[in-house]
């Protein structure tokens, strides 16, 4: 089975790696821009590809490039934290489509940043498999599993749990794709959420005199702490301040203040 990888990030890495040991055939790789990347160097050296097999994300739609993808016979597409849009024209040449593997339990938190919605919204929290059609994570899920949201998780943690959580379903699912003949579901019309990039704009800002619960706030806030990127934040005598959340069970506290050195008195 001839395969076109689509990577970025950690997990483009990890789950490029798995196929690599498995003798899976990846003819071609797509890989992000340099001002866009993670991992894009490894990926390079990881595939063992040749410089004409190596294509950059930002010229997908270039007839040039996808008349070399044509050229390089494949069969299946696999996106793995890829973050382009596919067009008709790339998925017209994958006889076997193209899988990708979403960060989120679909049709919840489509899109950009699951992570951080799924704690504002207080949607479920998941990763899937699904095959990419013309809508943006909307095609039939192949596998999927819920990873759960805690209290003291925030957009950090979370995204890290959904990230081991990406690999081991992949890896699990990997033999059902192989065999060339996955169950399928399609996702329901009826419900579901999407949010794209620019939506975390809409929350970061918080207006000292708006009311909230006590509730919101904190998953406002916790859902926005990545550092060491900026989150949510206030404003005030024309000056921004950036808030992080830290959140500590009873056990974890203990155990940090038997840690610290005791103040002197004097």
């Amino acid at each position: 089975m001839r395969i076109i990888y689509f990577g970025n990030n950690r997990i483009g890495l990890d789950v490029l790696r798995f196929l690599k040991r498995n003798d899976a055939e990846i003819v071609g790789l797509v890989v992000h821009p340099e001002q866009r990347n993670r991992y894009r160097s490894e990926l390079i050296a990881e595939s063992g590809l040749n410089a004409d097999s190596i294509f950059e994300a930002d010229d997908l739609q270039s007839q040039s490039t996808l008349d070399a993808i044509q050229a390089l016979a494949p069969e299946l597409g696999l996106s793995i934290y890829f973050g382009y849009i596919f067009k008709p024209e790339m998925l017209s040449l994958f006889p076997r489509g193209v899988l990708n593997l979403h960060p989120a339990l679909l049709p919840y938190n489509r899109g950009a940043y699951p992570n951080v919605w799924s704690i504002v919204d207080v949607t479920p929290a998941g990763v899937s498999i699904h095959y990419v059609d013309a809508g943006i994570d909307t095609g039939n899920v192949i596998s999927s599993r819920e990873v759960p949201v805690l209290p003291n998780d925030t957009g950090l943690t979370l995204y890290r749990k959904l990230e081991d959580a990406s690999s081991k379903l992949f890896k699990e699912t990997w033999v059902a794709i192989v065999d060339g003949n996955p169950i399928t579901a399609p996702q329901s019309d009826n419900e579901g959420t999407y949010h794209r990039m620019s939506d975390v704009d809409q929350i970061d800002r918080i207006d000292l005199d708006t009311t909230r619960t006590a509730r919101e706030l904190i998953d406002l806030i916790r859902a926005r702490t990545f550092p060491p990127y900026a989150g949510a934040y206030f404003e005030e005598n024309g000056q921004k301040f950036y808030l992080r959340l830290e959140l500590l069970t009873e056990a974890e506290l203990a155990a940090q203040i038997e840690t610290m050195e005791t103040p002197d008195a004097n």
